[in-house]
């Protein structure tokens, strides 16, 4: 037996070089998508704000501004995390993958306190609606 050959790795099953080669683009592709949503949406979110400033917007304009905006990065964490999934598909080493799964428990975190913040505040603008509705004879 040659010993060169013994020591030389193994090349990757043709399967797994074309999973890495069709993954690694579609991963390229959800974390664009993911930062073009929330660079836009943040863009849009200080435009509001900034006219909400100088205009003297009130307070249900300026939470209606930020559950908005609020719905937005959701969905860019939705998809940044996408990404991560698809991305643990290509992952061999148990310190890839034990990264991977640290950046999907932040972002899982951070998904979860937003949309628990977001339905803070439908909670309160319905509260105002149902309040101003009750005061107006409604």
């Amino acid at each position: 037996m040659n010993v060169a050959a013994a020591t030389q790795p193994l090349d990757p099953l043709p399967l797994e070089t074309w999973l890495v080669k069709l993954t690694e683009p579609v991963v390229t592709i959800i974390a664009l998508l993911a930062l073009i949503l929330i660079t836009v949406a943040t863009i849009v979110a200080f435009v509001k704000m900034m006219l909400l400033m100088v205009r003297g917007g009130t307070n249900a304009q300026r939470r209606a501004m930020w559950l908005e905006y609020g719905r937005w990065l959701v969905a860019g964490l939705t998809l940044q995390l996408a990404g991560d999934i698809v991305e643990s598909a290509i992952y061999t080493t148990w310190d890839s993958i034990g990264q991977l799964a640290a950046i999907a428990v932040v972002r899982t975190f951070l998904n979860y306190f937003l949309e628990r913040d977001i339905e803070e505040i439908r909670g309160r603008q319905h509260e105002s609606t149902s309040d101003h509705d009750a005061g107006s004879g409604r």
